[in-house]
């Protein structure tokens, strides 16, 4: 009752109020902020996970058994291990594409109809044309699929010709000889990811293997899993299937690199934010100051009438610590309800501003994506909780300290 009181007293009466909003707005802001940084880098990292390993899968074997018709009994095997969803065969090599008097270099990656129609991020991400004839033919035919951004910036669509150039194309008694020839666009596919929309194009493994002078050799095996979190612990199964004679990796090692920068800026932005919520807190110890120093006769009063140093420390520790709880709660649902809320969001900027919050060219997504982890939500907010109450103790053992004879002497 007395905390309460103490919190709403005007000026006039030693209150400070003011300051208690103050502290109040800067740790629910400050809360806010950090769940919807972190949840917005979590999305940013889902839907990368998803987009990357959803078009180029979790393990692979590599090496040159893969020419051998050992490679039949790998692929049998692999398939065969728990977890594992697909295993395709692929023949990947870059090529140079000539369109409608448009050049463009792009990544040629060969696979069989049926596992082109297996990988959903190709098949259900179709914008025009469709995969009907794709692989029929002979040596599969001549019919390609192209990625969206690609297609428009070489002026093709569905049923137009595109000709490739491999730089290695068949061997011949004056070496490898370069490789020409022209395909018919089937469908166009946008995976939403820049970085593939502008620069794959899938072709029939017989085609390709033909093409880019493979006999009937492939480069690897894509082996995707119902868990990428598991990829790695599959691994061993994946390599004892393979042999000794192959290479297996995994999908962490094939983009180490940008995993692991990923992965030091969000620890980084993390500790950085939660610094944040910690200055936001110390702004209790201000108020709390000034609120002890105006109180000081009503301590005195007290302590004479028999309150104890518990009491009187408990008294101004629940003022300070209802600020940081009611600002923390606060922040909790403003976060939440922004990062539920981010699409409508980011669309009523957009249209307010006219111009593109989250362009897809340099950020790989069309939209702001935003993961609410409940176990993170639930580690910030504890950490805002106890950095309020820290923050209240200093000021709060101070007043019960107080000495009510030196608080009454000058009265």
């Amino acid at each position: 009752m007395l905390a309460g009181r103490y919190l709403r007293a005007k000026r006039s009466q030693g209150g400070v109020a003011l300051i208690s909003i103050i502290s109040f707005i800067g740790i629910m802001l400050a809360v806010a902020v950090l769940i919807i940084v972190m949840s917005v880098m979590n999305g940013f990292r889902a839907e990368l996970l998803d987009r990357m390993l959803g078009f180029n899968g979790h393990l692979y074997i590599s090496g040159g058994i893969l020419a051998t018709p050992d490679r039949a009994r790998i692929v049998r095997e692999t398939a065969e291990i728990p977890g594992v969803v697909q295993v395709t065969p692929v023949v990947e090599a870059q090529a140079m594409a000539l369109g409608m008097g448009q050049i463009s270099g792009a990544i040629v990656r060969g696979v069989t109809p049926a596992d082109l129609a297996a990988t959903h991020i190709i098949s259900d991400n179709i914008v025009e044309g469709s995969l009907e004839g794709f692989g029929a033919g002979e040596y599969g035919g001549d019919l390609i699929v192209v990625g969206e951004r690609l297609a428009q910036n070489l002026g093709l669509r569905p049923g137009d010709p595109l000709t490739l150039i491999s730089p290695t194309g068949g061997a011949t008694a004056f070496g490898a000889t370069p490789q020409r020839k022209t395909y018919t666009v089937a469908a166009t596919f946008s995976v939403g990811m820049s970085e593939y929309d502008q620069a794959f194009i899938y072709m029939p493994l017989d085609q390709a293997q033909l093409f880019f002078g493979r006999d009937t050799a492939i480069d690897f095996i894509e082996i995707r899993v119902n868990d990428a979190d598991r990829a790695l612990a599959m691994k061993a199964d994946v390599a004892r299937a393979a042999g000794p004679a192959a290479i297996v990796t995994d999908w962490t090692e094939k983009n180490a690199a940008f995993w692991g920068a990923l992965k030091v800026e969000r620890n980084v932005m993390r500790l950085i934010l939660m610094m944040l919520v910690a200055i936001a807190a110390m702004n209790i110890i201000s108020g709390l100051v000034m609120l002890v120093k105006n109180k000081g006769r009503d301590i005195a009063i007290l302590r004479t009438m028999g309150a104890g140093q518990g009491a009187v420390m408990r008294i101004f520790f629940m003022a300070g610590a209802a600020v940081g709880a009611l600002g923390t709660l606060a922040g909790f649902l403003l976060g939440v309800l922004f990062c539920i809320f981010i699409e409508p969001i980011q669309r009523a900027v957009e249209y307010v501003t006219g111009a593109q919050v989250f362009n897809s060219d340099v950020y790989f997504l069309s939209h702001v994506p935003a993961k609410v982890d409940w176990s993170e939500v639930v580690v910030i907010v504890g950490f805002a909780l106890v950095m309020s109450f820290l923050a209240t103790l200093p000021p709060a053992w101070r007043a019960s300290r107080l000495d009510p004879v030196e608080a009454l002497r000058y009265e």
